[in-house]
């Protein structure tokens, strides 16, 4: 039942963020005592198709933990 609810859970955030986004800060230039870095953002998708397989399925799972 927890991992039915976990997944719903999983399947709605899935759907409505649509991928995980993250700053990654990178040195360019490093000559003695001058530094330069660059701030990056990085996504990681993921498809809205694996989104609605989560939802489903931890649908099943505790629609089925009821009726046990």
């Amino acid at each position: 039942m927890l991992i039915g609810i976990v997944l719903v859970v999983f399947g709605v955030v899935a759907l409505a963020y649509q991928g995980i986004t993250y700053t990654r800060r990178e040195r360019i230039l490093d000559i003695g005592l001058i530094h330069a870095t660059a701030d990056t953002k990085k996504t990681i998708p993921i498809s809205p198709i694996l989104g609605c397989l989560a939802l489903v399925g931890g649908i099943v799972i505790v629609a089925s933990g009821i009726r046990a």
